[in-house]
């Protein structure tokens, strides 16, 4: 694994979590959405992020050479939908209520989808730290020389 390849898997990083970013920010903006369905209630939605590996080729002494692989990032696989129950209020006199009185809200915590942001904020930060130690590391071997 070279020092360059540190940019691509840092840069696979910021793009995973401005996706978890985009995401927990569409549920906080549907946090007090209603419906008078369950099926046309918002539900909470969340990323899923899988490890992408690359054949380590022939680095003997590798830190990597007994696995066999490298991790080379991180990859979106989608985004699903979060299947626990929405949560139904007697209000009769809202103009979205059912015929029964129920309106439904969405599936959305505000306070952990707070948190699921200042992680991914965190994360994002570690990234692009990373990618300015490797560039200031890159800049530092250049001028060994001299």
């Amino acid at each position: 694994m070279s020092l360059a390849s540190v940019f691509n898997i840092a840069g696979t990083g910021m793009s995973a979590q401005t996706t978890r970013l985009n995401t927990t920010a569409s549920n906080i903006a549907n946090a007090e959405s209603v419906s008078s369905s369950i099926d046309k209630t918002y539900r909470a939605r969340h990323p899923v992020f899988s490890t992408m590996f690359q054949q380590a080729q022939g680095e003997q002494g590798s830190l990597f050479a007994d696995t066999e692989q490298a991790g080379s990032g991180v990859q979106v696989l989608g985004v699903i939908e979060d299947q626990s129950p929405l949560v139904p209020r007697y209000e009769p006199n809202h103009p979205a209520a059912d015929a029964n009185g129920y309106v439904y809200y969405p599936n959305v915590n505000v306070v952990e989808e707070m948190a699921d942001m200042i992680s991914a904020s965190r994360a994002f930060q570690s990234n692009a730290e990373m990618m300015n130690t490797a560039k200031q590391m890159m800049q530092k071997v250049l001028t060994l020389g001299q």
